[in-house]
């Protein structure tokens, strides 16, 4: 009965919206979605490839393969990645909402849904290492909104890499462009590495998930991966809050 008074109250005051459908919340303290939209999200769903875990379909008949296409031909160096759910319907639309309208409080809804999909992933690991944004966007943007995902995946957060090319965001470019635009532009923080030899920690031998909002070609996602492994770690695995679906070819 307290909780419905005061959830009326918030209601009449401050008039809040869904994060995704901008309808009025019903009951706002129980969260900034909305039922209905967060029951249409749409999980990531076998079958998948079991290295990049993008969504697969059969080029013919018979059991599915355990790898896409893609993998096949140019195996990428994480060793596993997946994402919680698929980047459309309203989970784009709070994807969108946390990182361009600051509403930094949906990193919780958003980093529980990531821990559920990917529980195996975060098994046993050593720490998850949120892809880092250029200063210059970190200081627009105002936030990491990979950080503010990877502090709810209940691990140790290293923040071991930096970006050090500032270019267009990845969305808005072709897959060439896409490729172009990481060459070189991630490197381990020499911030981090200084506090990390302070400290007695070392990427050396240690397994670690690379933390993104989106994955679309994974391409920035292997170039984190090749500078970790570089450095030291034994494997590298990735986790994202959604990714786009192409359903690529067993």
């Amino acid at each position: 009965m307290i909780r419905g008074a005061l959830n009326h109250i918030v209601r009449l005051s401050l008039a809040p919206v869904c994060a995704a459908c901008k309808a009025e919340l019903e009951r706002p303290l129980d969260g900034a979605i909305c039922p209905r939209c967060w029951f249409s999200i749409t999980s990531v769903a076998p079958p998948w490839c079991e290295r990049c875990g993008e969504e697969l379909f059969a080029r013919s008949y018979g059991e599915p393969g355990p790898l896409c296409t893609r993998c096949v031909e140019r195996p990428p160096h994480y060793s596993v990645a997946r994402s919680a759910g698929r980047y459309d319907g309203a989970l784009r639309e709070l994807i969108q909402a946390f990182k361009f309208s600051r509403r930094r409080l949906l990193a919780e809804p958003l980093g529980r849904m990531m821990r559920i999909a990917g529980a195996d992933v975060l098994g046993g690991v050593d720490a998850v290492i949120p892809v880092p944004l250029h200063p210059l966007r970190s200081i627009r943007r105002g936030f990491n909104q990979a950080d503010d995902l990877a502090r709810q995946l209940e691990q140790p957060v290293w923040r071991a890499l930096r970006r050090r090319r500032h270019g267009p965001p990845q969305a808005s470019l072709t897959a060439a462009a896409r490729h172009a635009n990481l060459a070189a532009a991630f490197a381990i923080s020499p911030s981090w590495s200084f506090r990390a030899r302070l400290r007695g920690r070392s990427l050396a031998g240690r397994t670690v998930v690379v933390v993104d909002d989106v994955m679309t070609t994974g391409d920035t996602i292997e170039a984190c991966s090749v500078v970790l492994l570089r450095a030291g770690a034994r494997e590298v695995r990735a986790l994202t809050a959604a990714r786009t679906t192409g359903r690529r070819d067993y």
